[in-house]
């Protein structure tokens, strides 16, 4: 099992840049792929990025790419969201999750992720 708390939200004008962090509990955290995700109010939650076990394959949705950056460090337990650009729609709560066994490529499926973090909220204003 792994608890996850996600950190580094904040108010941000567009144009500038944020660092999402989630640190992940256990001594397991580099079994596990990982992945972010936001909600906006009134919406559903959404694939941001994802990032598999080992970091060397990573996963954007087309609404991010070019501006955010999905990484990890499984020394520290921790993966990061480095968002540059932000806009507006950018903002809402960001969450992470964590999967350990899959196999597959549809990281983007909320259904896959066991594991969730409680969120931090990102707002961007124009």
């Amino acid at each position: 099992q792994v608890q996850l708390a996600e950190s580094g939200g904040g108010l941000v004008q567009a144009g500038g840049s944020l660092r999402l962090s989630c640190a992940a509990s256990g001594r397991t955290f580099s079994s596990y792929n990982m992945g972010w995700f936001r909600q906006a109010p009134g919406k559903e939650r959404e694939f941001v990025a994802a990032i598999k076990r080992s970091g060397g394959v990573t996963y954007y949705a087309d609404s991010v790419k070019g501006r955010f950056t999905i990484f990890r460090n499984n020394a520290k337990n921790t993966v990061y969201l480095q968002m540059n650009n932000l806009k507006p729609e950018d903002t809402a709560v960001y969450y992470c999750a964590a999967v350990r066994d899959y196999s597959g490529s549809n990281y983007y499926l909320k259904s896959i992720y066991n594991y969730w973090g409680q969120g931090t909220q990102v707002t961007v204003s124009s």
